[in-house]
């Protein structure tokens, strides 16, 4: 196995998709398939990249940009940038240090990570690993209601500030990479120390469907803490609007990174009609194929308040560790203070919808 990148090497990583090859060399093959995979033929998976790079900037000129300010701000607790990292399981696959160094580089650049029920670590041990992080705890159905609620109510504990809830896992889409390398998940300590779980290939959270979870199950969920409660998974108008009425403090305009029903919309083209469909009401996030600052530009001017990155993180907690991890940010952090002037804007709440033009309407 290669070694990890020096400071160096991190330095001469321009842009995130460079940190695809030597993350790739750091990582087993099944491993990388499963977090590089999407399902079906991939189609969405390709889509989801894509679909931000069609977009076109009307730019304004002759502005005052003698400062700029890139902080954004989720649930109303500003951060460094409008950018969150999204949950991703068992990242012990990338790097021994796992979700710890993970947390340990956004609470260095200021901005949330969203920890995956499906971590490699336990929920406590990322907030002992890095007590100052910005953390958000990412809620998949486990066992039964009674065990699942042990997790949010641990999670609140420990200081996790919201609950993200995955909606759109009822079954696992058909995932060809991992049929064909027989993957299984590694050890998912929040998911195992259910008693009984049956194992399977995925720590049985391929079947979330069993436990039957509805819109009239939000309540109860909402009961379990006093935290915020965002929804993940959201890609129709009609959700979005049903996810205001039943309580739901923001939403992710997601697809699950292309690995659940292939030939979704891409979320950037998803993403407008549902922030019409909110009005204002509740956060927007989204994530699906992030990997500039421009796209994140895109994204807030098309309505989102703020954006989280997958993929890209992985590739880097694999190359470099928390030094990998920092780069990348680093990277996207540069790129946004590059793009906000070149727009004619300020702040990030000067990117407005006027700055953008699709090729086809998605509005």
């Amino acid at each position: 196995m290669p070694a990890l990148l020096g400071p160096d090497e991190l330095a001469s990583i321009v842009n995130l998709r460079e940190f695809e090859a030597p993350g790739r060399a750091r990582m087993a093959g099944p491993a990388w398939d499963y977090v590089a995979g999407g399902s079906w033929d991939e189609s969405t998976l390709a889509e989801n990249d894509a679909a931000w790079r069609e977009f076109r900037f009307v730019y304004r000129v002759l502005r005052d940009i003698r400062s700029v300010d890139v902080s954004g701000s989720f649930l109303g607790l500003r951060t460094a940038l409008p950018i969150a990292i999204a949950p991703m399981a068992a990242q012990a696959m990338a790097h021994p240090d796992a979700e710890a160094a993970v947390a340990r580089a956004v609470a260095t650049a200021g901005i949330p990570m969203i920890l995956s029920t499906s971590a490699s670590m336990t929920l406590e041990a990322v907030a002992e690993a890095a007590p100052d992080a910005d953390r958000l705890f990412q809620l998949y159905l486990v066992r039964d209601l009674g065990y699942t609620r042990s997790l949010v109510e641990r999670a609140e504990a420990v200081g996790y500030r919201a609950i993200v809830l995955t909606v759109d896992l009822p079954v696992l889409g058909y995932r060809e990479r991992d049929r064909r390398s027989g993957f299984t998940m590694p050890r998912m300590p929040n998911v195992e120390a259910a008693a009984g779980a049956d194992r399977g290939r995925y720590a049985g959270l391929d079947d979330q469907r069993a436990l039957g979870l509805t819109w009239a199950d939000l309540g109860e969920i909402r009961s379990w803490s006093r935290l915020p409660l965002v929804l993940k998974g959201v890609v129709a108008p009609d959700d979005a609007r049903l996810a205001i009425d039943h309580g739901a403090d923001a939403i992710v305009v997601s697809n699950h990174g292309a690995r659940q029903l292939d030939r979704s919309l891409a979320t950037a083209h998803a993403l407008w009609d549902v922030v019409a469909a909110v009005d204002g009401r509740i956060e927007v996030w989204v994530d699906g194929g992030i990997r500039r600052g421009l796209d994140i530009a895109t994204a807030l001017a098309l309505g989102a308040s703020g954006v989280l990155v997958g993929r890209p993180i992985y590739w880097a907690l694999a190359a470099g560790g928390q030094a990998g991890v920092e780069r990348a940010i680093e990277i996207l952090r540069e790129e946004l203070e590059l793009t906000l002037p070149l727009l004619g804007c300020a702040s990030i709440s000067d990117i407005r919808r006027e700055l953008v033009r699709p090729p086809h309407r998605v509005w």
